[in-house]
């Protein structure tokens, strides 16, 4: 079981979302959560695209991330905007 430290929030719609405040150092999961079907992306600077890993509407998703790194999310091509919700646990 992993014990939540802290959750950002951030909209997305056709153009990506990024959470303002990249994680802490040592951190190495977060929890991703978002309202609407998206495409995320992981990194220093990341913009998520199309390209990018898909994840369903409504459905926590468990991601390995670096101290330092922030997450970026894109809305699918035909669904709406939403917000995605990142997590971070140990």
């Amino acid at each position: 079981a992993f014990r939540p430290l802290g959750t950002q929030k951030v909209a997305y719609t056709g153009t990506a979302g990024v959470i303002t405040n990249a994680v802490r150092s040592g951190l190495k999961v977060v929890r991703v959560w978002c309202t609407t079907p998206a495409f995320i992306a992981v990194g220093v600077n990341p913009t998520a695209t199309v390209n990018d890993m898909p994840i369903a509407a409504s459905v926590p998703e468990y991601i390995n991330i670096e101290g330092g790194e922030k997450v970026s999310a894109i809305q699918q091509t035909d669904d709406a905007g939403g917000n995605l919700y990142v997590t971070e646990v140990v």
